[in-house]
């Protein structure tokens, strides 16, 4: 048996459409998982400066006795530094010998369409 032009025309616009869904498919799990290590890099950040600026106040307790007045003071003084563009930090203590509350927020960022 031999094909006609009319079959090997059906057999080849078919194949495209499969590689097109492919291509697509491939595409669509890239982005999503591209976000989600996205999503997991940001967490990651987040945690790692909280734990940086819980771990300069507790050394600035070690040395000076006392823990630091602001959060400015340990950038100054204990080399801690936070992307102002990116987190909010609010640090709040009522006596130089109590561990003072930090609490870390990420800035929320307008979608630009």
């Amino acid at each position: 048996m031999t094909q006609t032009a009319g079959n090997k025309r059906k057999f080849s616009f078919i194949g495209y459409l499969v590689s097109i869904g492919l291509v697509a498919a491939c595409l669509y799990i890239f982005t999503v998982g591209t976000a989600g290590v996205a999503e997991r890099t940001r967490e990651e950040n987040l945690n790692s400066l909280v734990e940086a600026v819980r771990r300069a106040s507790v050394q600035c307790y070690a040395i000076e006795g006392r823990y630091p007045p602001s959060v400015e003071y340990l950038e100054e003084h204990y080399g801690i530094s936070i992307d102002r563009n990116d987190y909010n930090v609010f640090y709040s203590g009522w006596a130089s010998n109590i561990m003072p509350d930090i609490t870390i927020i990420p800035v929320e960022k307008e979608e630009v369409e």
